[in-house]
């Protein structure tokens, strides 16, 4: 396996990104349990939902444009258009631009009603205003990244990351020995995320230049009226599926304020935490798995689709079931590192989690694989059902069971859209692949 040129662009590539992804997930845990034991349980809940309001917004607005990037620009590079190729990423960024200042009104406008009915705390609303602030640093961010998977810049992106949590580790730790509070903590994070946007868009620029020379912004934007609509199709497309993933699966957190307590939101975010065991080295290889099945797809090579998503299945459930399996056995000790008083209610939470995690690690590409083949509509479909049953399941156990009955609804989410998006992905591949045969 490791022999064939495709997977070993996909596990160099993948290579980088676990390196710093797992520098990054050690230091993310570190910075967590020292934000944890400075804090306490409650307000470490309201830490969570700081963060996770001003990124739900932000993502609310966003169009996902890194999978647009790679994409369209992969397309034209193979026709040899360069200058289509530059107009992509042109407009790419202005969209993601005017989407990241909306998504900033919102939060100035928002932040009110998150301190009073999320966070129960109406005196922290300028901390939600303070940390929502990110998103003018975050302004062109999901194009750069596009641009940088592109240019096969995983390794810039790995060290990149790694240099956010080292950033962000010093400054809550600076924030420990000071026996500082809650704002202290706010603004570590906020600064590890603004330091990390302004490299990311700085580095993507640059490698631009390198490959376009200096004028490659002055592509003219009329080169790509042709696409469009297509382009417009696609990112309303995972817009939509970005939102409703957003409301059924990212924003637990926030159902978690508004239905219980912050106490239920620490148990849950620690729970969350340790996941990252199994997720982390899982997830580097969906960025660069879709960076060459995009290029596969556009030539037609279905045999050499089947094989990466194969092979990286084979690769991804390895390491998952292991992984799960030492956290089942283990998971109590690690929970006890963030402080006693969060067992047994993370522990139970992160248990129920573990099967859905497992599946949608193993596919890992069920979602992102469809996007090139042409059905960006489809995981819109599937996460609109899920999400209505999901909401169901949180409004019957989330006051009732709190951060358990939240894994539950999640977990259950993760096994439904991962085994009917799998099932579709499989199934078209099956019939174009008859048709070039044919």
């Amino acid at each position: 396996m490791l022999r064939n040129p495709l997977m070993k662009r996909v596990m160099r590539n993948s290579g980088y990104l676990f390196t710093g992804s797992t520098l990054s997930a050690a230091m993310s845990m570190l910075q967590g349990i020292l934000a944890a034991r400075l804090l306490g349980v409650q307000a470490f809940g309201v830490l969570g939902i700081i963060t996770v309001f001003a990124s739900v917004i932000n993502r609310l607005t966003s169009f996902r444009m890194s999978e647009l990037v790679v994409s369209y620009v992969g397309e034209f590079s193979s026709r040899k258009e360069p200058a289509r190729a530059a107009a992509t990423i042109k407009s790419a960024a202005v969209a993601e631009a005017v989407s990241s200042v909306l998504a900033f009104a919102l939060i100035g406008l928002l932040a009110p009603l998150g301190a009073r009915y999320l966070a129960h705390d109406p005196s922290t609303v300028g901390l939600f205003s303070l940390y929502g602030s990110m998103v003018l640093a975050h302004l062109v961010v999901e194009t750069s990244t596009g641009v940088l998977q592109y240019f096969d810049e995983f390794r810039l992106q790995a060290w990149v990351q790694v240099g956010q949590s080292g950033l962000t580790l010093a400054l809550i730790l600076a924030a420990v020995v000071a026996k500082a509070g809650l704002a202290a903590v706010v603004w570590a994070y906020l600064l590890g995320k603004v330091a990390w946007a302004i490299a990311i868009t700085v580095s993507a620029w640059l490698a631009a230049r390198r490959r376009w020379g200096p004028g490659w912004w002055r592509a003219p934007l009329s080169s790509i009226r042709d696409e469009r609509r297509g382009m417009a199709r696609f990112a309303l497309s995972t817009n939509l599926t970005g939102t409703l993933t957003l409301v059924t699966r990212d924003s637990e957190v926030l159902w978690l304020g508004a239905l219980t307590s912050p106490l239920q939101v620490g148990y849950y975010k620690v729970a969350l935490a340790i996941l990252n065991i199994v997720l982390i080295p899982v997830q580097p290889l969906i960025s660069t798995t879709y960076r060459e099945v995009a290029r596969e797809v556009a030539t037609r090579s279905w045999e050499n689709v089947r094989y990466l998503l194969r092979s990286g299945s084979l690769i991804a459930a390895s390491y998952s079931l292991a992984a799960a399996g030492g956290l089942a056995v283990f998971g109590a000790w690690i929970v006890s590192l963030w402080g006693p008083e969060f067992l047994p209610q993370s522990y139970w939470a992160l248990l129920v989690l573990l099967p859905g995690v497992i599946v949608v690690s193993i596919f890992y590409w069920n979602r992102s694989v469809l996007l090139p083949l042409g059905l960006p509509e489809y995981p819109t479909k599937v996460t609109l059902a899920a999400a209505l049953a999901k909401i169901v399941l949180i409004f019957l156990l989330v006051p009732r069971l709190g951060a358990v009955g939240m894994a539950i609804s999640l977990g259950s989410f993760f096994i439904g859209t991962a085994a009917l998006m799998v099932w579709k992905t499989l199934r078209v591949i099956r019939r174009k692949a008859a048709l070039s045969t044919a």
